[in-house]
């Protein structure tokens, strides 16, 4: 398999809860404001029909998928080989695309990219990261944000590889610190999972800082935030609601001018960041929100190009 560069992104037109509408627009966005090259993997008749409605037929490529994965499914059942998640996946497996981009159901991407592209070598299991905005201006690895809901101690323990190798290579991290998400500072503190992962994390050669609890997350504490990919995912999505309601009590006061705060929602708004890496795997896979809209779709892809370009798979290796 290559490594990505000069090589398309490879795009689940059919993914997310707004279809080839939103996603087609946005691979036109990716390509023309980006500059990422992109192949569309969906229904043939419905994306070009999309393409010319934005003047891009002939621009972006189209591979053929008859099915669509719906947005309810989450596992391997909805997984054959028609699927446009299998059969782009599939490509960044040939070497045709260097990443892969879905907005499609969470569950039924990771399953689909395990299978296909396969696990890299010692990985129990992928994990998402997200790089959240701290208070000081920086931004902290979430990892697990919802690939795995019920990991075991040891899997955990492992995303904290993962993140520290995402901290080092995308946000420029030198010595990255790691810490286990919990409901309390102190050692001990935490179900029989954390306490377990709180065993095994001091034995990376990492820097581990210990338990931190859910205020810590934007509080720039430490670099890398590790725990299971069920709390790690309502972790995100309370951070984007408790901003949005936090930013639009502020608006209502009149406390701050409407550019700043706008710029503020900026910084947590999934748009913003595009989607997750799915870290652990033999290839580069982005899963954007479900409800992207095109300037989503667009960033997702020019951070999954970005990815490919760099290589940020896997990072096992201290």
């Amino acid at each position: 398999m290559r490594d990505g560069t000069g090589v398309p992104v490879v795009l689940d037109a059919m993914g997310g809860d707004h279809g080839p509408a939103e996603t087609v627009a946005g691979a036109v966005l990716a390509s023309r404001e980006h500059g990422v090259p992109v192949v569309l993997v969906g229904r043939a008749g419905e994306l070009r029909a999309e393409l010319a409605r934005h003047g891009a037929a002939g621009e972006i490529g189209v591979t053929h998928a008859p099915e669509a994965v719906p947005m309810t499914e989450r596992g391997p059942d909805a997984l054959g080989g028609g699927t446009s998640l299998a059969v782009g996946c599939e490509l960044v497996r040939r070497g045709t695309g260097g990443a892969f981009v879905s907005a499609g159901s969470t569950g039924a991407v990771v399953a689909c990219a395990v299978r296909v592209l396969g696990r890299a070598p010692g990985v129990l299991r992928p994990a998402l990261a997200v790089a959240l905005p701290t208070v000081g201006g920086g931004a902290t690895v979430l990892i697990d944000a919802g690939a795995t809901s019920d990991p075991t101690p040891e899997m955990v323990a492992q995303f904290a590889v993962l993140g520290v190798a995402y901290a080092r290579e995308v946000l420029g991290v030198a010595e990255p610190v790691v810490g286990l998400l919990s409901i309390g500072s102190e050692p001990g503190k935490g179900n029989r999972l954390a306490r377990r992962a709180a065993e095994l994390l001091p034995g990376l050669p990492y820097r581990f800082h210990g338990n931190i609890e859910g205020h810590d997350v934007l509080a720039g504490t430490v670099d890398v935030v590790v725990t299971d990919g069920f709390t790690g995912n309502v972790v995100l999505k309370n951070v984007e609601g408790t901003v949005r309601a936090a930013l639009a009590q502020v608006a209502a006061e009149g406390i701050a001018s409407p550019d700043r705060l706008a710029e503020v929602a900026r910084r947590y708004d999934p748009g913003t960041h595009g989607g997750a890496a799915l870290l652990g795997l033999n290839g580069t896979v982005v899963v954007a929100h479900g409800s992207s809209r095109a300037a989503t779709v667009a960033r997702a892809c020019a951070v999954a190009h970005d990815l490919a370009r760099g290589r940020v798979r896997l990072g096992l290796a201290p």
